[in-house]
């Protein structure tokens, strides 16, 4: 497959999709389409090396979650995007599809608090289960008191 027929599919399979540039291809769905992209990103368009996951803190305009998957024989690299909406701090869990995903959303929930629907073991997983707040969000106060490690 390649790049013009994966961007040719995305667009023919997902109308609300925004598509930009080739390596990688950046596509953009909203929150209700993620799931459905990451299993056609997999089943379909053959992307099967999962990357990584991250999420974007954009402050009033709220999260965005990334993740960058490739198809390794044809050279199509994907990175596909959500935005969450202010306010918003629900999305859908790829673990099932990715397995790699598993620990990269545990770290999102952990460092941005969005809780990926689906998840099979969503716990804080880099902090105390007992921290409090969310350290990567804007609205995290820099001079938040802080336990000493044990």
């Amino acid at each position: 497959m390649t790049v013009d027929q994966a961007k040719a599919l995305i667009a023919e399979r997902f109308s609300d999709a925004q598509v930009e540039g080739e390596m990688p291809m950046v596509v953009t769905v909203p929150p209700d389409q993620w799931l459905a992209l990451a299993e056609c990103a997999c089943d379909v368009l053959r992307c099967r090396f999962f990357s990584f996951l991250t999420a974007v803190d954009w402050k009033d305009q709220g999260l965005e979650v990334v993740v960058r998957v490739d198809n390794l024989d044809d050279n199509v690299s994907l990175c596909m995007k959500t935005r969450l909406g202010p306010g918003v701090t629900a999305c859908p869990s790829i673990a099932r599809i990715y397995a790699g995903a598993n620990w990269m959303e545990r770290e999102g929930y952990d460092m941005f608090g969005i809780r990926f629907e689906g998840h099979p073991d969503l716990r804080r997983i880099l902090l105390p289960d007992d921290w409090e707040g969310f350290p990567l969000l804007k609205s995290y106060a820099v001079d938040t008191p802080h336990p000493p490690y044990r």
